[in-house]
């Protein structure tokens, strides 16, 4: 049983979880033992309420094919059970990311007292640049 939240878990049968071998370095023992682990989730076949099912379809993220199903990859660890929670750990952290709903951001105007100190800081400044100029004397 994978927990979500206090109300939202998913049952282990939902999850298909496959020992492969892994990839990259890893001397005799990458040869021989099959430590990383391929974890499968259809979202659609899933009893995750429809909110996140929704908003799991809506995500554009690449573990997420386009049949609905989530595939994840751990080959971090050695060992296959470190492999395994850390699958777990990951599918968990991407169906919490969409029960999170933002807070709504209200946009404010700049203030005008702002604005015009703003301007004000400008001009000032472009003063003193005036006076770094080299003076010209006028032969009249």
């Amino acid at each position: 049983m994978l927990t979500i939240s206090n109300k939202i878990s998913i049952p282990d049968e939902e999850i298909e979880i496959h020992a492969v071998r892994a990839q990259g370095a890893g001397g005799q023992n990458v040869n021989k033992l099959a430590t990383a682990i391929h974890l499968r989730f259809d979202i659609q076949a899933s009893s995750l309420p429809a909110f996140y099912k929704e908003r799991l379809l809506k995500l554009s993220d690449r573990r997420i094919n386009k049949d609905g199903v989530v595939i994840i990859k751990a080959q971090q660890y050695r060992s296959q059970e470190k492999n395994r929670a850390a699958a777990l750990q990951r599918l968990a952290e991407l169906i919490r990311s969409v029960g999170h709903t933002p807070k709504r951001r209200i946009p404010t105007a700049t203030p005008r007292s702002v604005q015009q100190q703003r301007l004000t800081t400008k001009s000032e400044r472009g003063k003193v640049k005036r006076l770094r100029k080299r003076v010209t004397v006028d032969d009249g």
